[in-house]
């Protein structure tokens, strides 16, 4: 199964749910900020470059997602 598939069945079990796309769209960023720290041994500067965005910007949303560097 490729990746494109599991999104699909992904985004239509969470549409089946009423999972609403805000609340998916944050989850998922939460996700992937902990996987971009845990890569970069928590160096904010190193992912904020893995994530392409401004290490301000990984910061406050470290800090609104309350995440453990």
């Amino acid at each position: 199964m490729t990746l494109r598939d599991q999104l699909e069945d992904l985004a239509g079990e969470m549409v089946g749910k009423g999972i609403r796309l805000e609340d998916a769209q944050q989850e998922f960023e939460k996700h992937f900020i902990v996987r971009a720290l845990a890569a970069a041994d928590g160096n904010l500067s190193r992912a904020a470059d893995l994530l392409g965005i401004h290490r301000n910007t990984l910061s406050r949303k470290v800090t609104d997602y309350r995440l453990q560097r």
